[in-house]
C-alpha cells in the first residue's frame, strides 16, 4: 500500500521564487520536480499528516503532487491550506486553497470548497482533516506558505 504524505512549510527570502525554494525545503520536498494532479485520493493510499517529508528518492526525480501555495512581497501575510476526507469507500478528495491572508480565512474558505466537493460525489465521507501554513511577510522580503499533499515516492524523470 502506497502513502500520501501531507507536508508544510514557510519561508522568507529576496526574491519570490527563492522564498517558494526556502518554503518547499521547509517542508523537505526542495530537490524534486513537482508534478501537480487534481485532487482525487485512490482508494487503497493512506494519507498520513507529517509536516517534513522523509526521503522519498533520488534528487532531481518527479514527485505528484496536490498544492497549496501562496507568495507576496512584505509586509502582509501569506496563508495555504489543504483539507481532504475518505469516504467508507476508500477513495476521497483534497482540496487546495492559498492567498494573501489570514489562517482562519483559507481554513474556511478550504473547507467550503472541500464540502462543495463532497456534494457532487455519491460518497459518505468521513470528518475532514486539514493542515494550514501561514507565515508573516516583512518588509522588503519575499514570504512563501506551501502545503503538499505528496503521493508515493518520487519517480525518475526521465
Amino acid at each position: 500500500m502506497s502513502t500520501i504524505r501531507v507536508v508544510w512549510g514557510s519561508a522568507s527570502a529576496p526574491t519570490a521564487m527563492a522564498s517558494y525554494d526556502a518554503a518547499l525545503a521547509d517542508a523537505g520536498v526542495e530537490n524534486y520536480n513537482l508534478v501537480a494532479v487534481s485532487s482525487v485520493i485512490p482508494a487503497d493510499v493512506d494519507v498520513e499528516a507529517v509536516g517534513t517529508a522523509p526521503d522519498l528518492g533520488p534528487v532531481g526525480d518527479r514527485l505528484t503532487v496536490v498544492e497549496a501555495r501562496a507568495t507576496t512581497a512584505g509586509p502582509g501575510r501569506v496563508s495555504a491550506a489543504l483539507a481532504w476526507a475518505r469516504s467508507a469507500e476508500g477513495p476521497g478528495l483534497f482540496y487546495e486553497t492559498a492567498g494573501e491572508t489570514d489562517r482562519d480565512d483559507v481554513e474556511r474558505r478550504v473547507r467550503e470548497g472541500l464540502a462543495a466537493g463532497q456534494e457532487l460525489r455519491d460518497w459518505q465521507f468521513a470528518d475532514p482533516q486539514v493542515a494550514v501554513e501561514s507565515q508573516q511577510a516583512e518588509s522588503g522580503a519575499h514570504t512563501t506558505a506551501v502545503v503538499l499533499a505528496v503521493y508515493g515516492e518520487s519517480e525518475p524523470i526521465c
